[in-house]
């Protein structure tokens, strides 16, 4: 399970590596570019309801942490599909439980 940190906030975002591998490369591409984005997603199962949303810029602080030591192999649907979703109007929106979903069944 990787962790995202953004801000000064001392608590991570959580979800597996395989997610925010793919994560990481449409944010580094937007904040590349000088583009500032929304990023959104519903608490996922496990955690206490609700939903989230961050505002990403490249003068906040952000690390990606990843409990694997070995690359993720992204795959070019998934990316493509973010990069859409962040490009819109409505930011970068997740589905954490249905990507998780999709991402384990294509590693079986």
């Amino acid at each position: 399970m990787g962790s995202l940190f953004y801000g000064s906030s001392a608590s991570p975002i959580r979800m597996p590596d395989r997610i925010l591998a793919h994560i990481k490369v449409v944010v580094a591409t937007k904040l590349r570019r000088g583009e500032s984005f929304t990023m959104s997603w519903r608490h996922p199962s496990g955690e206490p309801t609700g939903r989230s949303t961050l505002w990403i810029q490249s003068s906040i602080p952000l690390r990606f942490v990843f409990a694997s030591a070995e690359a993720e192999v992204l795959d070019p649907v998934l990316l493509h599909s973010l990069a859409n979703s962040a490009n819109s109007s409505g930011g970068l929106t997740l589905e954490l439980d249905d990507i998780t979903e999709a991402v384990t069944s294509d590693a079986r």
